[in-house]
């Protein structure tokens, strides 16, 4: 049986376990995947939407864990992205 993925209270507490362990002995299978936001955000839009459709949004942003903000954001960026 593999072990428990230890939790971390600093980055640097995660970085002297992940230098010294073997991560094949590890558990990873309750991981969730987690996407960082590096490029700054600088310009805000004002966006008048039907309350369902924002409820909805709301919804599914809580579903995957993030803000809806967010959830609205990569929305339009995968459809920039689409081609």
């Amino acid at each position: 049986m593999k072990k428990k993925f230890p939790d971390f209270k600093t980055d640097s507490e995660a970085e002297d376990f992940v230098e010294g362990a073997d991560l094949s002995e590890y558990d990873f299978s309750d991981m969730v995947p987690m996407r960082f936001e590096l490029k700054r955000k600088d310009t805000s839009i004002s966006l008048r939407l039907p309350e369902e459709l924002l409820e909805a949004v709301r919804n599914n942003a809580q579903r995957v864990g993030i803000p809806y903000q967010r959830f609205i954001r990569l929305a339009i960026e995968r459809a920039v992205d689409a081609k």
